[in-house]
């Protein structure tokens, strides 16, 4: 029995998790279960499952005190540092499913006392890709992906020879915003950018998947985690989101990854992984698929998808700087201080001025990000 710790257990990818590990009760069993601010979720996590660690966010001590002493048998820790003791206390699996670059840290601390890290936080790869794959590889630590275009690759991947891959195309459903217009993107609300036709998911992705900016990060993370060179890497439009991601060979043949879009089951393939698990959830129904469409992106509407391959070529602490604007400009957004059009042009000018670092170690990358935000903060108040 393999022992489980979730980073972002309330949130929808740690549900998810915790759904299959229901499902499997003699294969997997949870050793550590967090949260943000989901107090209420967490506390029906550990009546359940009665972790041995949990960590939550900055609580009040009254309120951190009186949960203690519901739940004796688990160890807590609260704080900034609670993801990273949780991390620094191994298991066999840890999956990070938390939001942003806080997932940097925790991922790196596991790193040498777990065997394998299910990464769900691309974040992790956009911003420190270099360092945590190196450091994984010392530590013989796998990192396997949770992402559903990442795990159709990584399944796809592992039937062909590196040398016969001409590419990899990842698809993108195109977000809330697909089919509106230049003139209409300029004017959406966050209500109407929230509207995802296909996943459930929380804002933060959910607007990056509208802006594009989820799909650039997900170029960045496949360059890091298959070592492929950006010119070996598309995306292409598939609004049905039933092709999860696709490969094509040098002899011009395509193997596609199809399944139903339930997050359930590329977590399932990361913690079993090279097993094939029986699936318990629901299987693709062909007969009613009506039809599978895909389309260019438009780089003129939705910029953010080039501005990303851009940081990307560039490397060193450029996606560092990048995402860490695209957080502060995706939250100003929600807040409706910016436009959701100004949200690229705030990352690009951020990511294109900060000081570039060839090789970063990771105290720079931690001072790329404090500096980032603090510039596009200072830029944002200038549009209010």
């Amino acid at each position: 029995m393999k022992s489980v710790s979730i980073l972002g257990s309330t949130g929808s990818i740690g549900s998810s998790a915790l759904r299959v590990i229901d499902s499997f009760p003699d294969k997997f069993k949870v050793k550590a279960l967090s949260c943000s601010s989901n107090i209420k979720t967490l506390e029906e996590q550990i009546q359940k499952y009665s972790p041995e660690f949990a960590a939550l966010g900055s609580i009040e001590p009254e309120i951190y005190d009186s949960i203690k002493k519901k739940y004796p048998r688990t160890i807590f820790f609260s704080g900034n540092s609670a993801l990273s003791d949780i991390a620094s206390e191994g298991a066999d699996i840890l999956l990070t499913s938390v939001v942003g670059y806080s997932g940097v840290i925790p991922t790196l601390k596991a790193i040498p006392k777990t065997k394998r890290i299910a990464l769900a936080n691309k974040e992790t790869l956009v911003a420190a890709g270099d360092i945590v794959m190196n450091e994984a590889a010392n530590h013989n630590t796998e990192i396997i992906p949770v992402d559903s275009e990442h795990s159709a690759i990584f399944s796809l991947l592992s039937e062909v020879k590196k040398d016969d891959l001409k590419r990899v195309i990842i698809t993108a459903s195109g977000g809330s915003l697909r089919d509106k217009t230049a003139d209409e993107l300029f004017s959406i609300t966050p209500e109407e950018a929230l509207r995802h036709p296909t996943w459930k998911m929380g804002s933060k992705i959910t607007i990056d998947s509208a802006t594009l900016m989820n799909k650039g990060f997900e170029v960045i993370e496949a360059h890091h985690l298959f070592n492929l060179p950006y010119d070996k890497i598309d995306v292409v439009i598939h609004p049905e989101s039933v092709i999860h991601s696709m490969i094509e060979t040098n002899d011009g043949s395509v193997f596609a990854h199809m399944g139903i879009a339930d997050m359930a089951l590329p977590i399932m393939n990361a913690f079993s992984h090279p097993a094939k698990l029986n699936n318990p959830f629901k299987f693709l129904d062909f007969s009613k698929l009506k039809s599978l469409s895909f389309r260019e992106y438009d780089e003129k509407r939705f910029p953010a998808l080039k501005i990303c391959y851009e940081a990307g070529k560039r490397g060193g602490n450029v996606p560092c700087a990048l995402n860490a604007a695209n957080e502060i400009a995706v939250d100003a957004f929600l807040k409706k201080k910016i436009r959701f059009t100004d949200i690229s042009m705030i990352v690009k000018k951020i990511s294109d001025e900060a000081d570039f670092i060839k090789s970063p170690e990771i105290e720079e990358l931690i001072e790329t990000d404090r500096l980032s935000r603090v510039n596009a903060e200072k830029y944002i108040r200038g549009l209010c």
